[in-house]
């Protein structure tokens, strides 16, 4: 992997073609990512993980006049995290909106007894609390995004953040606790 360190390096030195060159080479690890992240999805998700892979991919890079600012391959993969989740937000939020429906429940007719679950709710909420706990524990929250919206193992996560990982552990938890309480307390408030 050093040569995406270089391929990034000559991107941020300007050279867009170097782009052409990256593509190829972290595709497959997107790929993963994205086809994990979106395992976790509610079934009949209409975003594949190519679709999710590409758009990441065009918004890291695909902006003329901006230049990406990486600094290493982990800084890629952290910012690649990122703009899934994003993708992944805007997304739910599409659906949630009355034009799309967001009033009405959606219910399998095979498993009508059955009541359907909406996991747009919980990917918002969790949204709504990563974006409160950013402000309180930014490289927690980091860890966070690179576990749950980029399928990163732990050991995975604690190399891009450039910690251990019994810190990325201790973190972990500590985030998951901070984060469920979070989550339970606006849904308490909301009923």
């Amino acid at each position: 992997m050093q040569e995406v360190t270089q391929i990034l390096k000559a991107l941020e030195a300007g050279d867009m073609a170097a782009t052409d060159q990256l593509l190829p080479i972290v595709y497959a690890e997107l790929r993963k990512l994205a086809g994990n992240k979106l395992s976790h999805e509610a079934p009949g998700q209409t975003l594949t993980a190519t679709a999710l892979v590409h758009e990441a991919y065009l918004r890291l890079v695909g902006k003329q006049g901006e230049e990406p600012q990486w600094d290493h391959r982990g800084h890629f993969f952290a910012a690649a995290a990122e703009s899934m989740r994003r993708i992944l937000i805007e997304n739910a939020r599409r659906k949630k909106r009355l034009k799309h429906g967001g009033e009405h429940d959606r219910v399998e007719l095979p498993e009508i007894a059955v009541p359907a679950l909406d996991q747009s709710d919980d990917l918002l909420a969790l949204d709504d609390a990563l974006t409160k706990f950013t402000l309180e524990s930014p490289e927690k929250a980091e860890l966070v995004k690179l576990r749950y919206f980029a399928g990163l193992s732990e050991q995975e996560a604690a190399e891009v953040l450039g910690i251990s990982r019994a810190t990325a552990a201790r973190y972990w938890a500590y985030s998951r606790a901070w984060l469920f309480s979070q989550i339970k307390t606006d849904k308490d408030q909301t009923v």
